[in-house]
């Protein structure tokens, strides 16, 4: 049989339905979206909570939301611009200032609804697997649900690092430690001392104090504002919290 040109009839394009803006623009995928925003019926008009996380190469912005017709309804949110408040003044950006992002997301949502004495989430932080569970007698905990949008969810992405974040900060989201630093996919195994070195920033640390050995040219260039601030590679992690 020969090459048959298939051409699309008038009928086509008749029918043609345009997708969604913000499909169209590469914003929003909605089949992730459908399954975060749909509630349950027997729960009637209980807002379905999620944890929206969006990284930005400046920023880092963290949000509790829930869906509604006329949009979605931000109840609180945090940034990472609003960090150097708080005494870290460097690094933005970074796995670190993800969880701190996280971390004051948390405890400004549950000190708004008078819920930060009851779950104070965990004190010492390890970077193992912590769950916030319910306290009884008293309102359940803050559940919702991790937004992670366009982002590809790897391991080791800054996404679960707001999360963990948050979760530290006495949230209950439902997560696994298959994402987090530390995770060998081969063994199995997680190794929370690898996780808590990214969460202190002691692999920037590393990293700052083999650069300055090895070409403290590019060092200088490269942790110019770390310079400037007077943060050294010894006192990141005093730095970040």
């Amino acid at each position: 049989m020969g090459f048959v040109k298939v051409v699309k009839s008038k009928a086509y394009f008749r029918r043609y339905q345009v997708k969604f803006r913000r499909r169209r623009e590469g914003k929003t995928d909605y089949f992730a979206r459908k399954r975060l925003v749909i509630q349950d019926k027997n729960k009637y008009n209980t807002p379905k909570y999620r944890l929206i996380v969006r990284i930005t190469n400046r920023d880092i912005i963290s949000q509790i939301a829930y869906a509604r017709i006329e949009g979605d309804m931000i109840v609180s949110a945090a940034y990472s611009h609003e960090l150097p408040k708080y005494g870290v003044k460097v690094g933005l950006t970074n796995y670190a200032s993800a969880y701190c992002t996280g971390l004051l997301l948390a405890r400004r949502l549950l000190n708004k609804f008078g819920l930060d004495t009851i779950y104070e989430g965990q004190v010492e932080i390890t970077g193992d697997e912590y769950n916030v569970e319910s306290v009884d007698g008293h309102p359940s905990a803050f559940t919702c649900y991790l937004d992670a949008g366009l982002a590809r969810t790897t391991t080791g992405n800054k996404v679960f690092a707001v999360m963990k974040g948050a979760v530290d900060g006495g949230l209950a989201i439902p997560h696994s430690i298959k994402r987090f630093p530390g995770y060998d996919s081969e063994s199995k195994e997680f190794n929370a001392e690898v996780h808590r070195r990214y969460i202190y920033g002691l692999n920037i640390a590393d990293y700052m104090a083999q650069l300055n050995e090895d070409d403290e040219d590019a060092f200088k260039k490269q942790f110019s504002r770390y310079i400037k601030n007077g943060v050294a590679s010894d006192s990141v992690c005093v730095c970040v919290y």
